[in-house]
């Protein structure tokens, strides 16, 4: 019965501080970009000083598009004011990566789009459950993540990618 209770509090306590996460940086995978060129992920991350929001999705999850699309009407706007930029890695897996590029052109993203169809990226991040959003700084560290999406969320995210904009830490 003691060991159940260790294990319970080292999971609440390894699941609250793996919100914030600013422990790590994004691990080296390669994955392509929707013209089928390989990338490296700590390539595709790098902004400069300024944040980078980094979502992982797929054409079948609702809530991944619901999510991107209302990060959509507000991304110019972060843009401007914060220098962000929005890399969404899709998960499709090989049968389905080729329905990528003309779902995103119909949605009309203007994000950095890439497939990492062989998992690499996702493994290495323990992405499980989609979506599943980072925080990072510009040059890949990890600083804060979130899985699941709910109406307002990107509201929250907004706030916390100000804040890394500021040069704040994140709260």
């Amino acid at each position: 019965m003691q060991r159940f209770f260790v294990f319970v509090a080292f999971s609440l306590v390894t699941g609250v501080f793996g919100q914030s996460g600013a422990f790590k940086k994004i691990p080296l995978a390669e994955v392509k970009n929707l013209q089928g060129k390989t990338v490296s992920s700590v390539e595709m991350v790098q902004n400069g000083d300024a944040p980078v929001i980094l979502s992982f999705w797929a054409t079948w999850c609702k809530p991944c598009v619901t999510e991107l699309n209302a990060i959509k009407e507000v991304y110019e706007q972060w843009q401007e004011e914060t220098g962000v930029k929005l890399v969404a890695v899709s998960i499709d897996d090989p049968r389905n990566a080729a329905r990528v590029k003309p779902f995103v052109h119909g949605q009309m993203w203007e994000y950095e789009i890439y497939i990492d169809e062989n998992s690499d990226l996702r493994r290495a991040m323990n992405v499980n459950n989609i979506p599943h959003t980072f925080l990072l700084s510009g040059s890949g560290e990890v600083l804060w993540q979130h899985t699941g999406y709910i109406p307002g969320d990107e509201d929250k995210l907004y706030q916390l990618v100000l804040e890394v904009a500021k040069g704040e830490s994140i709260k």
